[in-house]
């Protein structure tokens, strides 16, 4: 789960259209789903994936079925097999606010051999990507920047004045209605679910509403149904950026190389803390010139995201010593703008406000928040003083009853986690698993947010939904995987 906001800162193939009889809730009862070819593009367009798409109608308010309709985009991946077996794999996506379309494509290949033999079913959740999703123009223009408390309030009320939308109806607990009436729709017996980050969140709560319905569920980087993300975050972050102080230490070449990166981090730390600095480059996209103010929140920002994943990790010692003892940020900041790029075309700001204001925020007064403990970490109180503020204005929408209560199954469940995870820790997965009580539990060790792409990862996922077991799941090959070795320069790490 990103939760990063603004400045503080994812049936085999047809010739014909695919017919299914719709539910009363749908445009028009009876009438058929029209699926059309199409393609899917990864995000900044990078990548893409032919699939097969269309539009299914839904009420915005479920009690209101005569209201306002929104439309869901849904794209099926046919399976590569002549045959398809009768239950598809269906990928939820993280943020909260990516659209799933984007995001699986970026990691598709995690999941090539699951899509030999079943159809990918996708679909974008309601208030993201092209499924009425609810953006907040004057909010992605803060982006890059540190608003007053007045500024922040003011693009969050403007927002809301101009969505044309209610902002109540864009949580989890509808979501898993959606994808339960499109599963029916389309006629699967059953889904194998993957859930990534917040994507956790949705298939815990799917399985707890439709349990009948999910053959498989696969949790990467979990979160508890009974956990409010905003008040770990901080700590989780410090103790990842901890980590990579460690490693470097251990590391021989590393050391050697860069000196103290607790000393070099401090020492920046304390610099922009005190006077951002101004810097002009190139713009990572455009490649247009532009100045930028390089402050210590958009720092924080940028070395919270960096340490997402082992590729961008492997450059932190490199751009600190370069900001530090080199006197070069420029790098460094650059990686930050790229990073409010990503951010700003990725998430749909307004979905993630939904969620977040009514499934975490209003819980906080439950949570034993440490205050004196987030104040020794680099983050700090910020982004969950960002959090409170945002959802002082912020409505809080429709949440079923026991939302926040552990899940509990005896289904065949794969949890995974990476031991570096900046925001949901192995001991998330821990804790959702003390009410589930077939699972296993693979931890990649100094890997990041996100294990399904990473090393054997992929063959023991297909494994697993072929069988819908976990018998014969060997995790001893997650040994074998190394995290990427320091860069000790930009042509790479030292052979």
């Amino acid at each position: 789960m990103l939760n990063v906001y603004l400045s503080l800162l994812a049936a085999a193939a047809l010739c014909a259209p695919v017919l299914a009889n719709q539910d009363q809730n749908s445009q028009t009862a009876g009438a058929p789903l029209l699926l059309e070819n199409c393609e899917l593009p990864g995000s900044g367009g990078y990548a893409a994936l032919e699939a097969r798409c269309g539009r299914v109608a839904v009420p915005e308010n479920p009690a209101e079925p005569a209201g306002r309709m929104i439309e869901l985009f849904v794209a099926i991946i046919p399976a590569q097999s002549r045959k398809a077996a009768p239950d598809a794999f269906t990928f939820l996506a993280g943020g909260p606010g990516q659209a799933a379309t984007t995001a699986f494509v970026d990691i598709a290949r995690a999941f090539k051999a699951i899509g030999q033999d079943r159809d990918v079913l996708l679909v974008d959740q309601r208030g993201t990507g092209k499924s009425a999703a609810l953006e907040c123009a004057d909010e992605e223009n803060l982006m890059g920047v540190t608003p007053s408390d007045e500024q922040l309030l003011a693009s969050i009320s403007s927002c809301l004045e101009a969505l044309q939308a209610d902002p109540l109806y864009y949580t989890t607990s509808i979501a898993v209605d959606d994808l339960e009436h499109v599963r029916k729709l389309l006629g699967y017996a059953q889904l194998n679910v993957y859930g990534g980050s917040y994507g956790t969140r949705v298939g815990l709560h799917y399985l707890r509403k439709y349990p009948d319905s999910v053959r498989t569920l696969i949790l990467d980087g979990v979160v508890p149904a009974d956990i409010s993300l905003g008040p770990g975050i901080a700590i989780a972050a410090q103790q990842a950026l901890d980590r990579v102080f460690r490693r470097c230490e251990s590391d021989e070449t590393c050391q050697a190389t860069f000196g103290d990166l607790r000393k070099q981090f401090a020492a920046l730390q304390t610099g922009l803390r005190e006077a951002p600095i101004q810097i002009s480059l190139a713009h990572p996209v455009s490649g247009r010139p532009r100045e930028i103010s390089f402050d210590y929140k958009r720092f924080a920002v940028a070395i919270r995201l960096l340490s997402y994943a082992p590729e961008s990790v492997a450059l932190m010692p490199l751009l600190l010593y370069q900001a530090v003892s080199e006197n070069y940020p420029g790098p460094l900041a650059a990686q930050a703008v790229m990073i409010e790029e990503t951010l700003s075309q990725a998430l749909s700001f307004g979905m993630h406000n939904s969620v977040v204001c009514t499934e975490d925020a209003p819980f906080y007064a439950d949570e034993q928040i440490d205050r004196q403990l987030l104040k020794t970490t680099y983050l700090g109180e910020s982004q969950l003083s960002l959090l409170e503020k945002i959802c002082s204005i912020w409505p809080a929408g429709v949440i079923d009853t026991g939302f926040k209560t552990p899940v509990v199954s005896a289904l065949p469940i794969l949890l995974l986690s990476g031991s570096a995870d900046p925001v949901t820790p192995p001991a998330y997965a821990e804790r959702a698993a003390r009410t589930l009580s077939n699972h296993a539990h693979l931890v990649g060790q100094d890997m990041g947010h996100i294990l399904a792409p990473v090393g054997c990862v992929p063959r023991l996922m297909d494994i697993y939904v072929r069988q819908a077991s976990l018998d014969g799941i060997d995790a001893s090959c997650l040994e074998n995987i190394r995290p990427e070795p320091f860069f000790t320069s930009f042509n790479g790490p030292e052979p």
